[in-house]
């Protein structure tokens, strides 16, 4: 009757004071698209609207704003309105919220949950911090081995509605984790057949003490939507399902990325972290790159006379030291996301090198021989006659090819040095590589000249 309503008309709807409308109209709305909703009202709209929500449905809705817009509509509701949204939340979500809160608002948080509730809450908090115990949930369903099909698909609609998913089942004996049981299985079997019949003891599950990178790894090896979380006992917890353990891949690539451009990782989105947050977090490597430089100063220095007597050489430099640290780069880009997905490992360290050296001499004899051909054919800037500018062009090809490959080299194996050391690879490399690469670039560069042109142009 009314159409998809948007964040303006609803605007007007409570202007007017018209919640009968608003009321129908939300209802069919799913959940996420109410999140994108709410995030556009006003502040004080988004509480009327959640107030007319099913608590069911507020609760979902919630789990699926942005946190800014949670943490606004937790100050503005009634602490007996919060209280039922945070019961009706899943644990996992609920964890997570209390995760990017304070400590003091968490506890104040935590009493207004029931007591089932509160017990729940305090178990997953108490779990350590990036641990899968702090993702896991409670909400699944149990099915002993000794039951019939027929018994364990009466079980799931008694009790499989309060269940985080149903994909899988649990099969347990005094609480241990036998196996679990993909709910295609159970469906297509005959109702009369025993579960343990059906069982094919394959199962795979996740320690409560694993960091959470260990679950994006595994899930992304095994294929799940849903992993059991157990103790050292075997003792079933809890399980871990798949739109958790992306909202980590995506906070750690995002983390990962940051750090790759020598900024340390933002504590929120680029638009709402603060402007001295942002240059705080900018600054430390920017400082460290800028002393690394005086090392170029100091290379430099060490071939003045050089470069005094043939000042051609320096109109070259940028485009030799670019050379060598753009190579890095990408060596060192491609082997610490190599590291993070478990690609590659430390012992890998002497074939890496190997790929690397092979893989920077056929970079380099490429731009080597781009440069020469540039050089030689014509180059104005060169004076001396062909025989000077047919040497500066060897001595610009030969550079490029040692150059890229100590670029290689050193953005291959730095990653690897880095993480052996105990330091995040992603967070040091990238700034080491530029540095180091420069350093090189100039001494490569200017002994390679230095034979070449010696009698000639100095």
């Amino acid at each position: 009757m009314y159409g998809r309503l948007l964040a303006p008309d609803i605007e007007q709807l409570i202007a007017a004071r018209d919640f009968a409308t608003i009321r129908e109209v939300i209802l069919d709305f799913a959940p996420v698209e109410l999140a994108d909703l709410v995030s556009e009202l006003k502040e004080e709209s988004r509480v009327v609207v959640f107030r007319l929500l099913p608590k069911d449905l507020a609760a979902e809705t919630f789990s699926y704003c942005e946190f800014d817009t949670q943490q606004e509509l937790l100050h503005d509701m009634a602490r007996e309105e919060v209280g039922a949204l945070l019961n009706d939340m899943s644990p996992d979500d609920r964890t997570q919220l209390f995760e990017d809160l304070p400590g003091n608002v968490v506890s104040e948080l935590i009493n207004s949950l029931n007591a089932e509730e509160r017990s729940i809450a305090l178990a997953l908090l108490n779990w350590p911090e990036d641990s899968v115990g702090r993702l896991m949930t409670p909400d699944y369903v149990i099915v002993k081995k000794n039951w019939t099909v027929q018994q364990a698909l009466d079980h799931i609609r008694h009790y499989g509605k309060d269940s985080e998913t149903l994909n899988y089942l649990y099969v347990t004996e005094h609480g241990t984790l036998i196996d679990d049981l993909h709910i295609r299985e159970l469906l297509l079997a005959d109702p009369q057949r025993k579960i343990s019949e059906i069982l094919n003891h394959s199962m795979e599950s996740l320690l409560a003490t694993d960091d959470q990178e260990t679950a994006v790894l595994k899930f992304k090896r095994l294929d799940r939507f849903a992993l059991p979380v157990v103790d050292i006992d075997n003792k079933l917890l809890g399980i871990i399902t798949l739109d958790d353990v992306l909202d980590v891949a995506e906070e750690q690539a995002t983390e990962e990325m940051q750090k790759f451009g020598a900024v340390q990782a933002l504590d929120d989105t680029y638009i709402d972290v603060g402007l001295f947050e942002l240059v705080k977090k900018r600054a430390t490597w920017l400082v460290v790159l800028f002393l690394g430089g005086f090392l170029t100063a100091i290379a430099l220095d060490y071939f003045k006379t050089p470069i005094e007597k043939a000042v051609v050489l320096a109109l070259f430099l940028p485009l030799i030291i670019s050379s060598g640290g753009n190579s890095g780069s990408q060596a060192a880009t491609l082997i610490v996301r190599a590291l993070a997905l478990g690609e590659v490992t430390l012992s890998d360290w002497w074939r890496i090198m190997r790929r690397e050296l092979a893989a920077g001499f056929l970079l380099g004899v490429l731009l080597g021989v781009l440069g020469f051909l540039r050089l030689a054919v014509h180059e104005p800037i060169i004076s001396g006659g062909q025989d000077v500018r047919f040497i500066v062009a060897s001595v610009i090809g030969i550079s490029l090819i040692f150059i890229v490959m100590a670029g290689t080299i050193a953005g291959s194996m730095l990653p690897l040095l880095m993480k052996k050391l105990g330091f995040d690879p992603a967070a040091s490399s990238a700034p080491f590589v530029a540095t180091f690469s420069d350093v090189m670039g100039i001494l490569i560069y200017f002994s390679i000249a230095t034979v070449f042109l010696k009698g000639m142009l100095f």
